[in-house]
């Protein structure tokens, strides 16, 4: 039974240079890696893209969702700004007045 060892050694031994490089072989190995990738990204892509456009989801649908807000919390910050809204409209129709107290 052959070692691990020796196992290991076959498949260095099979993509090792040898005697001489190769450049041709290697470019040639990079370039189609390259051309994969770049067909295989170029794909997905697409796909997503005619998913999307299609009116598709990307992932679960969630078929409902609980309120962010409640509407009590809603209601208490509607009342605060128009609180505001009231003091604030009574400095321009001359409620109160704004005394300098520099003069």
């Amino acid at each position: 039974m052959p070692s691990l060892n020796t196992y290991i050694r076959s498949i260095l031994v099979r993509f090792s240079y040898g005697t001489r490089p190769n450049p041709a072989r290697d470019w040639t190995v990079l370039l189609i890696i390259s051309a994969l990738a770049l067909t295989t990204i170029a794909s997905w892509n697409l796909w997503v893209f005619d998913t999307i456009v299609n009116g598709g989801t990307l992932g679960n649908v969630s078929t409902s969702t609980q309120p962010v807000f409640s509407q009590a919390s809603i209601s208490t910050i509607r009342d605060l700004f128009d609180t505001r809204s009231a003091e604030a409209l009574k400095y321009t129709d001359g409620s109160y007045r704004f005394s300098d107290p520099s003069r």
